[in-house]
C-alpha cells in the first residue's frame, strides 16, 4: 500500500481581477476553503550511490527495481501498521543491508585496500541523531547507529571503536568478507 498526498488550492482570479483596475474599488477575493490533507505518511527510498547504466539488462534492472518495490511495501505495511517510523526506517535499511544488490551492507563498494568499512546515520524528527563510520564487522550497521544515538551521548562513534562498541552491546558480528 503506498499513499501519496497533495493539497492543492487554486484562486480563480480571473473575474475577481477584471474589477480591479485603476481607479476603481478593489476588494480582496474571498479565502477558499481547504480541507487540509489527512494524517499520513511518505517513505522516501534510495538503493545507494551511483545510477543504473542506460545499457543494464532488462532483467538486472528488474530485480533492483523489484528490491525497492519490496522495501517501499514493507516500509508501508510497518506504518500503515502503526509502527514508529524510526523502527521502520532501521528494518528497510536492515533488510537492505542483507541485500547484495545496494551498496550497503552486504554490497557495499571496496576500499583501495581491498576491505569494506561501512558508515551508517539515523536521524528522528526531534533531531535525535546517531552514526557509524568505518565499521568492519558489524552486519547492520544502521543499528549500531541507532544505538549510538539511544545509548550514548555522541553523534558519532567510528572505526575500531565503533566496531568495539558493537561487540559490547552484542550486535551481530561478521568476517569483512561477507560485505
Amino acid at each position: 500500500m503506498r499513499r501519496t498526498f497533495a493539497l492543492v488550492a487554486v484562486l480563480l482570479a480571473g473575474s475577481w481581477l477584471s474589477g480591479c483596475r485603476s481607479g476603481t474599488s478593489c476588494v480582496d477575493p474571498p479565502t477558499p476553503h481547504v480541507e487540509p490533507p489527512p494524517p499520513g505518511w511518505a517513505v522516501a527510498l534510495h538503493g545507494g550511490a551511483g545510477t543504473m547504466p542506460r545499457d543494464m539488462a532488462e532483467d538486472e534492472k528488474g530485480r533492483y527495481l523489484a528490491a525497492l518495490g519490496a522495501a517501499l511495501d514493507d516500509a508501508a505495511a510497518r506504518l500503515a501498521g502503526g509502527a514508529a517510523a524510526v523502527d521502520v526506517v532501521e528494518a528497510v535499511i536492515r533488510r537492505m543491508e542483507d541485500d547484495p544488490l545496494f551498496n550497503a551492507g552486504r554490497g557495499a563498494v571496496y576500499t583501495k585496500a581491498g576491505t569494506h568499512e561501512l558508515d551508517a546515520s539515523i536521524m528522528t524528527g526531534d533531531l535525535r541523531c546517531g552514526a557509524v563510520a568505518g565499521v568492519k564487522t558489524v552486519r547492520h550497521p544502521i543499528s549500531l547507529a541507532r544505538a549510538v544515538m539511544e545509548k550514548t551521548p555522541h553523534v558519532i562513534v567510528a572505526g575500531e571503536g565503533a566496531d568495539r562498541f558493537a561487540v559490547e552491546l552484542g550486535h551481530e558480528i561478521v568476517p569483512n568478507a561477507w560485505f
